[in-house]
């Protein structure tokens, strides 16, 4: 077993090196420059779109708005706060910036891959839309690549179940038994219930839910990051000050602060920013396949809206929070360090915001991601596959709930980065389609 471990950290360590990263970066940058700007130049045209998208805009299984809900259900998690305080412990004060620039790029590969999964789209016998990765190849690529949609769609299924379920109901039971001294089998099964419940519905279900829920825990958590903001605006500028100076040189360590280099800066930063945002993996356009719109560059645009909102909004807040209360250079990581950094700046309840949104974050990833293995078993099974895999789904959650989970963590993370490699190859072959559709819609990308 334990060569086993060593084994799966060091292909981990491959998949997830910096070969990968560039190659996530670089697609971002690719379509970014190949769409002229135009997923910067147009985020006001992307708003106006997600609010028109309260309201069905064409064929499909859910209004365009909570298909970004579902979405942000599945991304919006564990990344947003333990991510970016293990990037700032490992990388320092910079890594946010590349954090941000992962953003950046990533709002174009969101874009491309929503404009793709409606361009290239099917509908099962019970007239729900399907689409994503494996659709986009088939269907754009041909039958010589419907090998790679098939591997996609493996590495889907089984990443799923670890990386969107048990690593998820297990970051929940340890941070409800932390806070609120409630057992972790207790936590697991009510999971269990209430998923089983939203389950039930299907996709209509989980984007009800999940236009609900999304709100919700981003204004208990926004909320809370912002009033630290103004409590300590007084450090705000010395805390940017560091994060863009240390983007490009190293840092000392200072108290239980290691110090950081700038590789370690860019790699962290860029790492946890996909990791948060997964822009690139293939997992969102799934959700917006489902989209009732028949306009696949206003559904691009909506979705690019998601990585916006998730990296450089609740992962800035998160990073700034840190950085302003100081804890960063006191030795803890992971949610222990935004817990105390909430804690510090909100005596008596800051912790219990971190807990109840992590808690919210880490449940609504097993709604969104649930649709994602959902399609990607349907893709290979057919139909006859949904109802055994909801029931897999739902027992799953409380063994998360009470396992040690290092190894299928590792083996769920690997597989996790072995999803974007079909799916950036696709992205790259079928950008001009992107682009084609993009000039056609707006005339000039970026006019």
């Amino acid at each position: 077993m334990d060569t086993f471990v060593a084994w799966v950290k060091a292909f981990n360590g491959l998949v997830w090196g910096p070969p990968m990263l560039i190659l996530i970066l670089g697609v971002g940058l690719f379509l970014t420059l190949g769409l002229r700007l135009m997923p910067l130049f147009k985020l006001g045209f992307g708003f106006r779109m997600l609010w028109q998208g309260r309201k069905a805009q064409g064929a499909g299984d859910i209004p365009p708005y909570q298909a970004l809900m579902t979405v942000l259900s599945a991304t919006v998690g564990t990344g947003n706060i333990a991510g970016v305080a293990t990037a700032i412990v490992l990388g320092g004060p910079g890594a946010l910036f590349w954090m941000w620039c992962t953003a950046l790029v990533g709002m174009a590969t969101k874009y491309a891959e929503a404009v793709l999964a409606i361009h290239y789209r099917e509908v099962d016998r019970r007239g729900q839309h399907l689409g994503g990765p494996m659709y986009y190849i088939k269907l754009g690529l041909g039958q010589r690549w419907v090998w790679m949609a098939t591997a996609f769609a493996i590495f889907g299924v089984v990443a799923g179940f670890g990386i969107g379920n048990m690593v998820q109901a297990n970051s929940v039971a340890h941070a409800i038994q932390e806070t609120f001294a409630i057992p972790d089998w207790a936590t697991g099964v009510a999971m269990a219930i209430v998923a089983a419940l939203v389950l039930i519905g299907g996709i209509r279900r989980i984007g009800e839910v999940s236009s609900a829920l999304v709100p919700l825990m981003a204004l208990i958590y926004v909320g809370g990051g912002l009033v630290i903001l103004v409590l300590y605006s007084d450090r705000l500028l010395p805390a940017l000050e560091l994060v863009f100076t240390h983007a490009f040189s190293p840092i000392a360590a200072s108290g239980g602060f290691a110090g950081a280099t700038v590789a370690a800066a860019i790699h962290y930063g860029v790492a946890r920013g996909v990791f948060s945002n997964e822009a690139g993996l293939g997992s969102a356009p799934i959700a917006h396949a489902a989209a009732q719109s028949n306009d696949p560059v206003a559904q691009g645009a909506v979705a690019m809206i998601g990585t916006f909102i998730d990296t450089l909004v609740i992962c800035t807040i998160t990073g700034l929070v840190i950085l302003v209360t100081g804890v960063w250079e006191g030795g803890a990581t992971g949610a222990a360090l935004s817990s105390q950094a909430f804690e510090q700046a909100l005596p008596g309840i800051g912790s219990y915001i971190v807990a109840i949104g992590l808690a919210l974050f880490a449940y609504t990833t097993t709604l969104g991601w649930s649709v994602y293995g959902e399609r990607c078993a349907e893709y290979l099974f057919g139909e006859r596959a949904i109802l055994p895999f909801r029931v897999l789904w739902v027992l799953a959650l409380p063994i998360g709930a009470m396992a040690q989970l290092e190894v299928i963590w590792l083996v769920a993370d690997t597989l996790n980065a072995l999803m974007a490699l079909p799916n950036l190859v696709a992205l790259l072959l079928l950008s001009p389609v992107v682009f084609r559709l993009s000039r056609d819609y707006f005339g000039s990308p970026a006019s």
